[in-house]
């Protein structure tokens, strides 16, 4: 895996791989595989529920959950549909899908707040002194309705300290938060390895009934206005500087 073509970022699988190729780093990527009805059969087999995504996306649009109970269904958006058959999910799948390749993920029952599902976003930049740093970290909460967190797809970012108090307190809370953004880091060093050039990740990471953390996805062109949604504006305010430094969303020179 070269860094031959940028447009080979965009790519989920490739991202995936470029984390499976850390042993360590592994063991918080869930199982991902090629969207095809051999793969979608055996996921949900294993997994009973399982998330379809678009290769090449981005702000959670065309992301499918699907699950196996005792009937097949999948929640597109707003819209659940229910199935008798797998064949009658997957023929509705194969119409529901726009025409561009996808992977089957293996599903996480992530925490919820109010009985919303919420994941966490970590940004990792290297610093005005070229050195990566964890700079921000923010919960972002889905739509009541939806099955994305995405700030883009109605998701409410709120701080990552009220998300996690009915599950951690004090002292506990903050090591896990530093853990979360420590992860961050050593996905970023990774991705160092493989792609030398870039600057800025954004690492989202879901938690399981467990407190297990999970890799959803890597964003290489992370936003960093997300974190402007948060009252305390200090996290914002380097994360903004970072970004500005990195060559990114840079004050308009008026002539």
């Amino acid at each position: 895996m070269s860094m031959s073509r940028a447009t080979t970022l965009g790519s989920k699988w490739v991202k995936t791989k470029v984390l499976l190729l850390n042993k360590e780093l592994s063991k918080f990527v869930p199982e991902t595989r090629i969207y095809s009805q051999e793969n979608l059969l055996a996921m949900l087999n294993k997994h009973k529920m399982v998330y379809v995504k678009p290769i090449n996306g981005s702000f959670g649009q065309g992301v499918i959950r699907v699950e196996k109970n005792e009937h097949y269904r999948f929640q597109s958006g707003k819209v659940v549909r229910t199935y008798r058959t797998f064949l009658g999910l997957f023929s509705a799948l194969n119409k529901a899908k726009l025409n561009r390749s996808y992977l089957v993920q293996q599903g996480i029952h992530l925490l919820t707040h109010q009985k919303r599902i919420f994941d966490t976003r970590i940004m990792v930049q290297k610093s005005p002194n070229k050195i990566w740093e964890a700079t921000g970290y923010i919960g972002r909460v889905a739509h009541p309705a939806k099955i994305v967190t995405n700030f883009h797809n109605s998701g409410k970012p709120l701080p990552l300290e009220l998300l996690f108090d009915p599950y951690l307190k004090n002292q506990k809370k903050d090591a896990y938060i530093k853990s979360l953004r420590h992860l961050g880091y050593r996905i970023a060093m990774q991705y160092q390895k493989v792609y030398p050039k870039f600057k800025e990740i954004g690492v989202d990471i879901g938690i399981d009934k467990n407190l297990k953390p999970w890799v959803l996805e890597v964003n290489t062109a992370p936003d960093p206005f997300i974190f402007n949604q948060l009252k305390d504006k200090k996290m914002f305010f380097k994360v903004l500087r970072y970004s500005r430094a990195n060559g990114r969303f840079l004050p308009v020179k008026r002539k």
